[in-house]
């Protein structure tokens, strides 16, 4: 976590510690898909309020089936996305944002995430994202339709698969 604490520093206040963000750290979040075209001060908002969880090497986020209230944005350390029982849909690196859908659908956990490594995530909750919509109601809007656009990335993306499945399933019956 060497690099994580070099970007950021903590300073005390009257009401405790609190988390105080250098440049390189700010411009390390814009430059992620969710946090795209976020101003310094909406984004500086989000991380002092939002806990950052630490995960141990095979432990997990969340599992399939379980509520969920939160997203994470992977500070450190990969992870796993898995579907069932050992159906690996997708590793996760430093950068990666993962638990998005149940922000936008409600409903629980569609996959499980499992940390490879120790790892270090923000985590960004629907309380924290009212919180954003009452204080930056511009700023939420955009991070809002970056949430959009990263389910609809990932969406072509399974649409593609899913095409290429489907017509190596078709060559395979044509052999047969």
């Amino acid at each position: 976590y060497l690099s994580l604490a070099v970007t950021k520093l903590l300073l005390f206040d009257n009401s405790g510690w609190s988390k105080i963000m250098d440049h390189r750290y700010l411009a390390w979040l814009q430059a992620m898909p969710i946090f795209g075209g976020m101003n310094e001060q909406a984004l500086t908002f989000l991380v002092e309020h939002c806990p950052e969880v630490a995960i141990d090497e095979g432990e997990y986020f969340f599992k399939e089936g379980d509520e969920g209230d939160s997203l994470f944005i992977l500070e450190s350390g990969s992870a796993l996305v898995v579907k069932g029982q050992n159906l690996q849909l997708r590793q996760l690196a430093r950068g990666d944002c993962f638990g998005e859908m149940t922000l936008i659908d409600l409903n629980p956990r569609s996959a499980s995430v499992q940390a490879l490594e120790p790892c270090l995530a923000l985590e960004l909750s629907n309380q924290m994202l009212f919180a954003l919509y009452e204080a930056h109601l511009q700023q939420f809007a955009l991070i809002q339709m970056n949430l959009l656009r990263e389910v609809s990335r990932r969406l072509r993306y399974l649409d593609e698969r899913l095409m290429n499945l489907d017509n190596e399933l078709l060559r395979v019956l044509n052999v047969l």
